[in-house]
């Protein structure tokens, strides 16, 4: 089956705002303020896909939120000639990306981190895709996902985003996820090198390891999770994902 695929003039771009620090004011302060927060720009032709970090957003395999991560250090209320900050926080939070050091300790050693990861890859052409809602990504969803040969690029949205698990505070071991021979399927009959997903792992939590191994052990692959994929609708976009150049780390907002 052949999926025709038409790129408007208006759908153009979606984007991974990585590490936009707005993050020293409270929800109540940004409504005492005035502050404006935008997902869409531009009409809807650029939309931000990663959550905003806020302390109440969930931490990895823990029953509390991820806590306060901003301090501010000097203060101009306090007589410093500037507002500083200081922040510490754990690289697998919100939206972020793995790197083949993430689960192959030899990689790590190499220096395959995040500032290795191909830029080519990161920015380009992508396919949204509905996952259906009762399962895992097995091979056999995989399979009924009927995505061409040539895309590169795939975001994938699960029961995840519709159950809201990235906006509760306290982790949830039932997401959905890949399961290891759905990894293994798009490995060896797609030309998916980008796989986007809407939780903080890709692998469902019985297959963790074995399916991060699959993906990432061919160095081809990159894995973008936490992504924001509320309201946005199916079809191609342009994505744009610009990781820090942090060296030495194995996954990374």
């Amino acid at each position: 089956m052949k999926m025709k695929m038409k790129h408007n003039w208006w759908q153009i771009l979606i984007v991974i705002m990585i590490f936009v620090l707005g993050l020293a004011c409270c929800v109540a302060e940004d409504e005492l303020c005035g502050v404006e927060r935008r997902e869409e720009y531009e009409y809807g032709r650029i939309i931000d896909i990663s959550h905003r970090y806020h302390p109440d957003m969930p931490a990895w395999e823990s029953k509390d939120s991820l806590g306060q991560f901003v301090w501010l250090t000097r203060s101009m209320a306090n007589g410093s000639i500037a507002n500083f900050s200081q922040f510490k926080l754990p690289a697998h939070s919100g939206t972020h990306v793995d790197a083949p050091a993430h689960v192959f300790d030899h990689y790590f050693h190499a220096g395959y981190d995040v500032d290795s990861l191909d830029l080519q890859l990161l920015n380009g052409p992508s396919l949204l895709v509905d996952v259906p809602r009762d399962t895992n990504i097995s091979a056999d969803v995989m399979k009924s996902l009927n995505i061409p040969r040539g895309v590169r690029r795939v975001l994938f949205r699960t029961l995840n985003t519709f159950r809201r698990l990235m906006y509760q505070k306290e982790f949830d071991s039932s997401y959905v996820g890949f399961t290891e021979d759905g990894a293994d399927w798009l490995v060896k009959n797609t030309d998916i090198k980008l796989v986007g997903i809407d939780y903080l792992s890709v692998a469902a939590f019985d297959h963790l390891i074995p399916a991060h191994l699959v993906f990432l052990e061919g160095r081809e692959i990159i894995i973008v999770e936490g992504l924001k994929l509320d309201d946005v609708a199916t079809g191609i976009y342009t994505v744009h994902c610009l990781p820090l150049r942090l060296a030495g780390l194995r996954d990374h907002p």
